[in-house]
């Protein structure tokens, strides 16, 4: 029997801007446009703010910035022809006021904008200072096909814009455009939410997310479309740039709009669209595990952060341990082998064991390896501090000066060749202060800062998965600074699995000492590590950017202060 159903072909432009990108992210809009009409698109949906990129923070406080943000979207609508295009940009009114925007692009001119309804203002999300609320929806007419514009948060509350438009107008789809952060599971969050909005409406979604690494954050795409009865028709890849394609069927209309609403500009008819009765073969990316996922987040918020800043090659000290091996890791499969440097600087406590250990790791990298020794520079620092240091005994002091030394030596080959440090601290670490300011905490980018150490041996595992490229003795020994003589990381800490149990408890879930206590955790060893971490907020507050894979990271997440006499 002959196809007699008629579609709609959306395109989702999953793409990676650079914040203040202006003319970059102009281009971007340009060629994936023309990809969508390669492929009879009728409607291209770009990720929100997709001019300026996202989050543009205190740019958005620069007249000539949003100035030349419309300028850009003035040179895309110039350029596009017979697809509609919806791209987000920042839009003003006659007092002033800014709106996170998306502007409907066709035949050389704007013919609508829809402005973002809802402003999230928790987390990561700060867009009340900038921006003023829309108070009005937008659909456009496509030929007959009702498509309903919302922008990210709006589909988010329950009942929201969505809610309102489609109880108010025989909606067909719903676009939306999102920046919507990473962390883990994220992207199950957002498949059951659309789940759930389709079923309630009655209608199809399809959400385009944007993809790429922006300061801390990481935006993982998986960019998806869901039928009207909530299943699944298509999701691009996570992490990686994508043009999603889906043909939705366009169900017979109940009733027909009311002229008004064209009237009044809350329609705008748009087409036409491309005759067809056959849809394309959707691709259905499989969802990421929860490791696989992680690293797939570090390895592109490395490669992002290193890439927009301009750097051409990173530095690490390589200790023999399991943290700098797998930073170096993520590092060489987000840059390359050529673009990462690594250096080992062993002192009278370093073991010949850890020694080799870095050596056979840069090797199995595939990466260059620089052996400076700091004996030479401890014993001088000692030397001229003997008379200040004579009635104490050996402490931290005299451990963390190797630190320091070695985030000296680091900081200048930095200097020296213009590469980026990247440090190796994870969040265990972070959390409860067991790292030293300047030491081993001095460099540019923190690439496991937000990695709890029971998920580096998981990671450690996972890059394993194919080739030992991390030596076994690596994982299998048990942890150590290696600033003293016979040192264990668990002569300060409790064991990694409890430590990061009562972790995850404190900081992502916010739980107090009586209610981890009540958990079976033990009184005395929770009250010692909340205690550490509410009185290591200083040195955090100092620490190098990294990249947020938690629902709670340290930095714009979690905002505590630092002068704090509560506990």
């Amino acid at each position: 029997m002959k196809n007699t159903k008629e579609y709609l072909r959306v395109a989702l432009a999953q793409v990676n801007t650079i914040v203040g990108g202006l003319g970059h992210n102009r281009d971007l809009v340009l060629r994936w446009t023309s990809e969508a009409l390669k492929a009879e698109a009728d409607l291209v949906v770009f990720p929100e703010l997709t001019m300026t990129g996202y989050p543009p923070e205190d740019l958005l406080l620069r007249p000539a910035f949003i100035a030349e943000n419309k300028r850009a979207l003035d040179d895309c609508a110039a350029s596009v022809g017979k697809i509609t295009v919806c791209a987000g940009f920042v839009d003003t009114d006659r007092e002033g006021r800014l709106y996170n925007a998306l502007a409907v692009l066709r035949e050389t001119r704007v013919r609508a904008v829809y402005r973002k309804i809802e402003l999230p203002n928790y987390s990561v999300f700060d867009e009340k200072r900038y921006f003023s609320p829309g108070n009005r929806p937008l659909l456009l007419d496509l030929a007959g096909r009702l498509v309903s514009i919302s922008v990210c948060e709006d589909i988010w509350v329950e009942e929201g814009p969505t809610e309102r438009t489609c109880s108010k107008y025989p909606v067909d789809l719903v676009v939306n455009a999102s920046a919507s952060p990473y962390f883990k599971g994220k992207i199950h969050d957002r498949i059951g939410l659309l789940k759930r909005k389709s079923r309630r409406n009655g209608c199809a979604f399809a959400l385009c997310n944007l993809v790429g690494g922006q300061d801390e954050l990481i935006f993982d795409g998986g960019s998806l479309a869901v039928s009207a009865d909530g299943s699944v028709l298509c999701r691009a890849g996570q992490f990686v740039e994508e043009l999603l394609i889906i043909d939705l069927p366009v169900r017979g209309r109940k009733k027909k709009p009311p002229s008004s609403a064209y009237r009044s500009g809350e329609i705008v008819r748009i087409g036409p669209v491309t005759p067809r009765s056959r849809p394309v073969k959707p691709r259905l990316a499989k969802v990421m595990g929860p490791v696989e996922e992680v690293y797939q987040a570090l390895v592109l918020g490395t490669r992002d952060y290193i890439d927009k800043n301009g750097f051409d090659k990173v530095v690490l000290g390589l200790s023999g341990g399991i943290d700098s091996a797998v930073v170096a890791a993520v590092a060489v499969e987000a840059l390359g082998a050529d673009r990462v440097k690594s250096v080992t600087m062993p002192s009278r406590f370093s073991s010949e064991e850890t020694y080799n250990d870095a050596v056979r790791l840069a090797g199995n990298l595939g990466i260059g390896i620089k052996v400076i020794p700091i004996k030479s520079v401890y014993d001088a620092y000692l030397a001229e501090l003997k008379d200040e240091f004579k009635d104490f005994p050996f402490d931290k002091t005299e451990e963390n000066l190797q630190a320091r030394i070695r985030g000296n030596l680091l900081m200048a080959l930095s200097n020296k060749y213009g590469w980026i440090v990247l440090t190796t601290g994870n969040k265990s670490e972070m959390s409860v202060g067991y790292s030293t300011i300047y030491g081993d905490m001095a460099g540019g980018f923190s690439v496991i800062k937000d990695v709890y150490k029971t998920l580096v041996y998981r990671l450690a595992s996972h890059i394993n998965r194919r080739a030992e490229l991390i030596p076994r003795s690596i994982i299998d020994r048990p942890p150590t600074a290696e600033l003293r003589l016979n040192q264990k990381d668990q002569d300060t800490l409790p064991p990694y699995e409890l430590l990061d149990k009562i972790l995850e408890l404190y900081i992502e879930q916010d739980w107090s000492l009586r209610e981890i206590v009540k958990k079976g955790f033990d009184d005395e060893i929770v009250c010692k590590i909340l205690r550490m971490v509410d009185t290591n907020e200083y040195k955090r507050r100092q620490a190098a950017i990294g990249i947020k894979i938690t629902p709670k990271a340290f930095g714009r997440d979690r905002r505590m202060p630092v002068v704090n006499r509560y506990f």
